[in-house]
């Protein structure tokens, strides 16, 4: 019902982004976080302007990069904008999971999404190019950050690929961490990824890859996950540390290993028609307010990533995992398999050679 009722709420108050007179910020359900008491606007800059109230809503769990984010990003544009124009931002799938709150951005019934790569492939396909695995790993977060995010082909043509879709690709978060494996197994060597039954998103380039290690794939809900590693119908998952850590997963799994073979990175995406309706003044003010929270939570994901780990694996007590790092040798035997060169082709062909321009671009 909680849900329920927050949903009906988000799209009554923001349908077509009309006025909606005084927002006292707070939402009615859920995690709805702005607040209304105003900041360091400029004077006068917005008071002409009728206030707008957007709704926002992620999946991430308490603590997650992607509800971080989001709070700070109503946070900011609450004082850029001395209250005029909020983000209402739910969060730990209090509006619906994944799928659900990006149909609701093509609807505009939820008019900001943030989201990891994954969960985008079924509403923008080229985001496809994230499933490429391992193509980040040897890059820092800047170069990352120029490609996704600063003036390249790569951050254009993406852009052109979400407008079809009907939103409008606002940044992309990451620090150069990734997805990572947790198993009940010793996964020292590629040869113990064979015959492991490990839960995945719904993606299939993402199961085509675990396939390619000898590992059984098996899609399941998010919350299923916790009860299938305890009951050992499962034997693995892959996921961040700070969503392993959120979801407690130490409890039910032995070995934390560094695969780093998807990219952590957290989408931000609004519905066109939203975007297009706002003016000119708001559209900065919300640039604004993504650029400099990227910027911050960004510039932690390391230390966030690192502490994380250390959580799970020394901080546990008698639940410490085992961390398994590889060296560059175990990640050129992995890209060596021909499986994994052939979904390298697979996924270029998908997305019409723009993993080829990502390659480029990373490399410089």
């Amino acid at each position: 019902m909680k849900k329920l009722t927050a949903l009906i709420l988000a799209g009554a108050i923001t349908l077509s982004l009309a006025a909606c007179g005084g927002n006292n910020g707070a939402g009615s359900g859920g995690n709805g976080s702005s607040n209304g008491t105003g900041g360091n606007a400029d004077d006068g800059k917005y008071a002409s302007l009728d206030p707008v109230t957007l709704t926002g809503a992620t999946s991430a769990s308490p603590g997650a990069a992607g509800e971080q984010v989001g709070l700070l990003i109503a946070e900011k544009l609450n004082a850029i904008t001395g209250g005029q124009l909020v983000l209402d931002y739910y969060t730990n799938g209090d509006l619906g999971d994944d799928a659900t709150i990006l149909r609701n951005l093509q609807n505009n019934d939820i008019q900001l999404v943030i989201a990891q790569t994954a969960p985008y492939v079924a509403f923008v396909p080229d985001t496809a190019v994230f499933d490429l695995p391992m193509v980040f790993a040897q890059y820092d977060a800047a170069t990352i950050d120029k490609v996704l995010n600063g003036d390249s082909e790569f951050n254009q043509k993406l852009g052109e690929s979400f407008n079809n879709a009907g939103m409008q690709l606002m940044g992309i978060l990451q620090g150069a961490t990734f997805r990572l494996t947790t198993a009940n197994r010793d996964l020292s060597s590629l040869s113990d990824f064979n015959g492991m039954l490990i839960r995945t998103m719904e993606n299939n380039n993402h199961m085509a890859f675990w396939k390619a290690l000898g590992a059984q794939p098996s899609p399941m809900t998010w919350s299923d996950v916790y009860f299938a590693l305890q009951s050992r119908n499962i034997e693995a998952e892959e996921n961040a540390a700070d969503t392993i850590v959120g979801a407690n997963l130490h409890e039910v799994q032995d070995y934390l290993a560094c695969t780093n073979h998807i990219l952590y990175a957290n989408v931000i995406s609004m519905n066109k028609d939203a975007w297009d309706s706002l003016d000119p003044l708001y559209q900065e003010a919300l640039e604004q307010a993504i650029r400099e929270a990227l910027a911050e939570i960004g510039a932690e994901l390391a230390n966030i990533d690192a502490e994380n780990k250390t959580t799970l694996c020394e901080n546990s007590g008698s639940n410490n995992m085992t961390l398994i790092e590889y060296d560059n040798d175990f990640f050129a035997e992995v890209l060596a398999l021909p499986a994994v060169q052939d979904l390298y082709k697979n996924i270029d062909d998908q997305v019409n050679g723009l993993g080829t321009i990502l390659q480029n671009e990373l490399a410089g």
